[in-house]
């Protein structure tokens, strides 16, 4: 069977989030869980929002081949081609291990930050993939279908604007719905849908990933010009290098110097200020 690509976008309109039941095979998960093993226990979470009991893993694009090929999935990258502009770019990239006895994470939606009046089109497109079966109970992602329509006034009580400790809403955690869904699933849903990572009530830790994409000119949660070592950056494929914003949005956003960013990357590059040049003349 294929992908179905349209079915997934017309979910998304609808209900502002889809699900992929089998987006990775049960080989890519085991891998997926070996290459992030040496990192876990290293990141505990600093406020209520990350999460006092949850482990997270930043710049997860870089730990290693398997995330890689995942974050330039086709079928991900052909799906965020029906919502975002060309040269859509890799926002965020983290694991994420809920342990026993986490509490619910604050409402939110994941492109709050920009200071754009809702209603509106999502600025930036999340997925979430199961390494663990999510569960009403561990922790699996609990969403609000069609909240992704709602306006600045509607959403109110949710975390966007609000401190990471404020009292959700009454109004809105009864619309709440767990995402029940096998390891290897992920969910995709826009930027503008409201959802929280639920309270882990099990006994096992919950763990899991998310990629985010965002148009070509919004500012990137990552910065991944500092966070991936260039020559760790050069080794990527195209496709990857442009997620990471070693591209162009035309007319010549992401220029370095006048130059192509790709230039950057090249063996023997030297930088146009460091050398006291006007500009890079390659």
């Amino acid at each position: 069977m294929g992908f179905g690509v349209d079915a997934h976008e017309k979910a998304l309109r609808r209900d502002g989030y889809s699900v992929i039941p089998d987006f990775l095979d049960a080989g890519t998960v085991r891998a997926v869980r070996e290459g992030l093993a040496p990192f876990l226990g290293s990141h505990q979470g600093r406020n209520n929002f990350e999460g006092f009991r949850t482990e997270r893993v930043y710049t997860l694009v870089a730990r290693g081949a398997v995330f890689e090929r995942i974050t330039e999935d086709a079928r991900i990258l052909a799906l965020l081609e029906r919502f975002l502009m060309p040269g859509f770019l890799l926002t965020a990239s983290q694991a994420i291990c809920i342990h026993p006895g986490e509490t619910p994470q604050p409402i939110h939606s994941d492109d709050s930050f920009y200071p754009v009046p809702r209603p509106r089109p999502a600025i930036s497109i999340s997925t979430i993939v199961a390494v663990d079966a999510f569960t009403a109970e561990n922790g699996g992602t609990e969403i609000i279908p069609g909240s992704h329509e709602w306006s600045d006034a509607t959403i109110a009580g949710s975390y966007d604007g609000l401190d990471a400790d404020a009292a959700a809403s009454p109004v809105l955690e009864r619309q709440l719905r767990p995402t029940v869904m096998p390891a290897g699933a992920c969910v995709v849903f826009l930027g503008t849908l409201l959802h929280r990572g639920g309270a882990n009530r099990s006994t096992a830790p919950r763990l899991a990933f998310s990629n985010q994409y965002c148009e070509p000119w919004a500012r990137t949660q990552e910065n991944y010009f500092l966070g991936v070592p260039p020559e760790r950056a050069a080794a990527m494929s195209p496709r990857l290098q442009g997620l990471l914003g070693y591209n162009i949005h035309p007319p010549f956003m992401g220029h370095v110097t006048a130059s192509h960013p790709l230039k950057a990357l090249q063996s023997g590059y030297v930088n146009a200020v460091a050398a006291g040049r006007a500009e890079d003349p390659r």
